[in-house]
């Protein structure tokens, strides 16, 4: 069993020092890292939060999954590793979409005449 938890469904105020308090009653937490988003610097609601033994981080899940967070219930499981996406996938509208066109420009047309 891995010792890497997934947390989801947190506040945008929960911090990673909140993170470590709440779990820290459970086990060693050797880290916990909010995730953020890269454009606005906000969180993005989910965690992940890893224990020093397989046994600690399965007590925190039976002990935090479903518990209150920052007027949050938690959703707290195993972190699964990211699943590999082709370059381009748009998840399920479709995946391979063969070769990109281009469009170029539709050559002169003569003088712009603008319309009142």
């Amino acid at each position: 069993m891995s010792t890497k938890l997934f947390v989801g469904n947190l506040s945008f105020n929960t911090t990673e020092n909140d993170l470590q308090s709440a779990f820290a009653a459970h086990g060693t937490v050797v880290e916990a890292n909010l995730m953020m988003d890269r454009m606005t610097g906000r969180s993005r609601g989910f965690a992940f939060v890893t224990y020093s033994t397989p046994e600690e981080a399965q007590k925190a899940i039976e002990a935090m999954n479903g518990a209150t967070l920052d007027d949050r219930a938690l959703t707290v499981n195993i972190a699964r590793p990211k699943e590999e996406r082709p370059r381009g996938d748009r998840g399920d509208r479709g995946g391979d979409r063969g070769p990109r066109r281009e469009f170029g420009g539709g050559g002169d047309r003569g003088p712009r005449r603008d319309r009142y």
